[in-house]
């Protein structure tokens, strides 16, 4: 690879994201061949050696992007002080660190994406990226059109409202009920707090696809690698919703900066 700036290498590397890689430069805990390196250095790692605290920054391996049916009772996290089981267990024979890509709670399974690529990582994971997360959820009762409203007008959690949700009643027996929601962000435990701020019960929550990500046949506990065309299809969709949130940004500026009441000939004519 050619030179490229520390905080990119070091988020390519999974080492940290580039935000906390600048902390990282600023703190001078980062190298390159020895001396300390500085906010806008450069390295390429076929060539320079590149340390953090210390420690070497192994060179590039080839991106892997993989999509893991995340059972319950698994964390996800790659290790755990308390000796809880974690989804690196379920990617060990992957043959690279692989880090998750977002989370699901440990009471949670389905579809959880894996990669060693930083970049890829980040942008997924961006808030205004809005690439839509799918689940099935198993609840104790079914919702009422007012609960459903809610999720649809978002919900205040943690003094700020939620992006817009859908939620499409399945199936209603005696003593469940099976409802798709589809999310455009990720909150920790959102759907599960959301279900809680309206009085809903959630007794299983599966995530069944991502984007053009489907979990499909895949067994729990197995993985596979994502195809060429869904690793695009992710980026994509990241790319378009970045776009569409600035749109909407740029939108709202322009709505504010308008000038409001009567204007030009049907303004009020000012007394003399």
């Amino acid at each position: 690879m050619a030179e490229v700036r520390l905080q990119k290498l070091l988020s390519e590397r999974g080492i940290a994201s580039r935000r906390k890689a600048e902390e990282l430069i600023e703190q001078g805990k980062v190298k390159v061949n020895g001396h300390v390196a500085r906010l806008g250095d450069k390295a390429d790692d076929r060539k320079d050696i590149v340390t953090v605290a210390g420690k070497r920054v192994a060179k590039a391996e080839m991106p892997v992007y993989l999509m893991l049916y995340k059972p319950r009772g698994y964390i996800t996290t790659m290790n755990d002080e308390r000796g809880r089981r974690c989804v690196a267990e379920l990617v060990a024979d992957a043959g690279t660190r692989v880090y998750p890509v977002g989370r699901l709670d440990r009471d949670s399974e389905g579809l959880l994406l894996l990669t060693n690529d930083g970049d890829f990582a980040n942008a997924i994971m961006h808030p205004r990226t809005h690439i839509p997360k799918y689940y099935r959820l198993t609840l104790r009762t079914a919702p009422t059109d007012e609960q459903m409203l809610r999720f649809a007008q978002g919900i205040e959690l943690d003094g700020r409202k939620t992006a817009p949700a859908e939620i499409t009643l399945l199936l209603t027996e005696p003593d469940r009920a099976v409802a798709e929601v589809v999310l455009y962000e990720g909150r920790n435990r959102q759907i599960r707090r959301m279900c809680e701020s309206v009085g809903l019960e959630v007794v299983r929550l599966k995530r069944n696809a991502e984007g053009v990500v489907k979990l499909g046949m895949l067994k729990p506990g197995t993985y596979r690698e994502l195809t060429k065309a869904e690793v695009n299809g992710l980026r994509a969709a990241a790319v378009k919703g970045r776009a569409q949130t600035r749109s909407a940004a740029q939108q709202s500026k322009a709505a504010a900066r308008r000038p409001r009441g009567p204007v030009g000939k049907n303004a009020p004519r000012k007394q003399k």
